[in-house]
Parts: structure tokens; C-alpha cells; sequence
């Protein structure tokens, strides 16, 4: 089916799901929003994001996409249940959470570090559905909201600060003794590299714990659900298809990174999205 695939977040963090979806689903179409003008989630209130999210949702289905992607933690936890009762069966849904858990469950370790935005981690989201699933696990989860701030203000390219953060918040004793660690934000996968060399330099008489990200095992999820619809574009074409970003509000970082993932010339498209009249659910 020849119809674009959406996802949204309220900033950069989601592109890391978009880029491992446009690369895994190479015929498919993208239309992002990145809700700039409202960003961060994390230290906003739950009705204030699913007002968010309803409207974006409401855009990205006025632009016919056939699947809608939450590439947000915060949204996924507070905002995919009333998304999905509004969608019905009409047009599929995917959060970001539910797949990473199923991972670490399958992966059976007894101690499991969550960090994620502050909002995310009041929610315990995380907690309670990897619980639910082994409930002998035991999880420690930290609010690291700070990362979100320093990713978006483009501040993570100063290795000095950005280290300095990670020890500040991964040295805590609640983690020393993890055997895996949930990226519960989709902006953290763009230090993933500096987290695992924090362990690899702070472990070195013990294993560093194994990281799990949402960016390949919801890209995964993704091609599941279009294959189980039959709704994959199976049209084969010279060009690539020509993939739309939508941002609420312009910033240059977001531009300066959706042209390094992407690895072409990206024109953001600005639209104001308070002007959109909410979804009626």
C-alpha cells in the first residue's frame, strides 16, 4: 500500500526511530512531526501531552499515513491508550515501550536499569509492564532528564559535559550492579556510544550491562504489523521515496541533525500546531 508511515515526537529523539524505519522499510514513505514548540514531554503535565499527541495524531492521519509511530516514551506511556480507543482498528498504532520490553523479558536477567525523562519514570510504565511479564525482575529506573535538554540544544558534541552528565546520573549505587540498561527515551540512543564506554571504563573487573534501545526492535515491530495488514508498499522505484518533516516550531538543530541521519538536504516544513482544532474522541 502506497501510503506514508507517521511518527511523531516531540523533538530530535524520535529520528533515531524514523532513520532505522527508513532504512529497514527503504520503499516506504515518512512523514515526522517534531513537535519543537512544546518540547520537552518529560516535565509536562499528562493531559497537556495527550492534547499534544491528539493533535498530531489528527495530522498525520489528514495526511493519509496508514500506520501511526509514537517515537516517544513520554507520549507512549501517558497518551497510547487513548490514541488507540480514538483509532480503533481503523489505523494501526505502535508505541515505543512495548516492544523494548518484550526484549529484555526474553533476554531473562534478574536486574534491569530503566532511565528515561521524569515524566516517563512517574508514570512506571516500565516497572510495571516489565513486572507484569517476569515478576521476579528487579529494576532500578532513574529520572535523566537533563540528557533530553543537552541532545536538543545540540550541547552533546562537548564529550566534557556530556560525560560529566552520564557519571553524574549512572554512577548512582542503584546501578552498579545491572545487568542491562532500557534507553526509555528515543533522544538517548544518540549517546548510546558515550554510555557504554561510561560502563566499559567503570566495569572493568565486571560485564558491562547490555543496552536496549527502541530504535531497531520497534522498526521491527513496524514491518510486522504493516506485513500482518497487508499494508507494505512492495512498488519498487529508482528514486527513494521523498520523506516529509513537519516541526511545530524551526530550530536549527533539528535540521542540522535530521540531515545527518538522513544524509541529504532536509527541508523542514514549519507548522503551528495550536492552530489545529483537537481530535474528537
Amino acid at each position: 500500500m502506497n501510503a506514508p508511515i507517521g511518527i511523531f515526537d516531540s523533538g530530535i529523539g524520535g529520528l533515531t526511530v524514523a532513520h532505522a524505519i527508513a532504512q529497514l522499510l527503504p520503499n516506504e514513505q515518512i512523514i515526522y512531526f517534531g513537535d519543537t514548540a512544546h518540547l520537552p514531554y518529560g516535565d509536562k503535565s499528562a493531559d497537556a501531552i495527550q492534547h499534544y499527541s491528539a493533535k498530531i495524531t489528527d495530522f498525520l492521519l489528514q495526511r493519509n499515513c496508514k500506520i501511526i509511530v509514537i517515537a516517544c516514551n513520554t507520549a507512549s506511556s501517558v497518551a497510547f491508550r487513548m490514541l488507540k480507543n480514538y483509532l480503533a482498528d481503523k489505523t494501526p498504532i505502535i508505541n515505543v515501550i512495548e516492544p523494548v520490553v518484550r526484549a529484555v523479558v526474553n533476554s531473562h536477567f534478574k536486574h534491569v536499569g530503566v532511565i528515561a525523562t521524569k515524566r516517563t519514570i512517574q508514570t512506571n510504565i516500565y516497572p510495571a509492564t516489565l513486572n507484569y511479564l517476569q515478576p521476579d525482575l528487579q529494576i532500578s529506573a532513574l529520572a535523566t532528564h537533563a540528557f533530553v535538554t543537552l541532545i536538543e540544544e545540540n550541547v552533546h558534541k562537548n564529550k566534557k559535559v556530556l560525560d560529566a552528565l552520564i557519571e553524574h546520573y549512572l554512577s548512582n549505587p542503584d546501578f552498579d550492579n545491572i545487568e542491562a540498561l532500557i534507553l526509555g527515551c528515543t533522544h538517548y540512543p544518540i549517546i548510546k556510544h558515550d554510555i557504554e564506554r561510561f560502563f566499559e571504563q567503570h566495569r572493568s573487573n565486571a560485564k558491562a550491562p547490555k543496552i536496549f534501545d527502541s530504535i531497531e526492535t520497534v522498526a521491527l515491530r513496524v514491518k510486522e504489523v504493516l506485513t500482518e495488514r497487508n499494508l507494505l508498499n512492495t512498488e519498487t522505484s529508482n528514486t527513494p521515496p521523498i520523506h516529509h518533516f513537519y516541526v511545530s516550531d524551526y530550530t536549527q538543530a533539528f535540521e542540522q541533525t535530521t540531515e545527518t541521519f538522513f544524509g541529504q538536504k532536509i527541508r523542514l516544513e514549519h507548522f503551528p500546531i495550536w492552530e489545529m482544532p483537537i481530535l474528537d474522541n
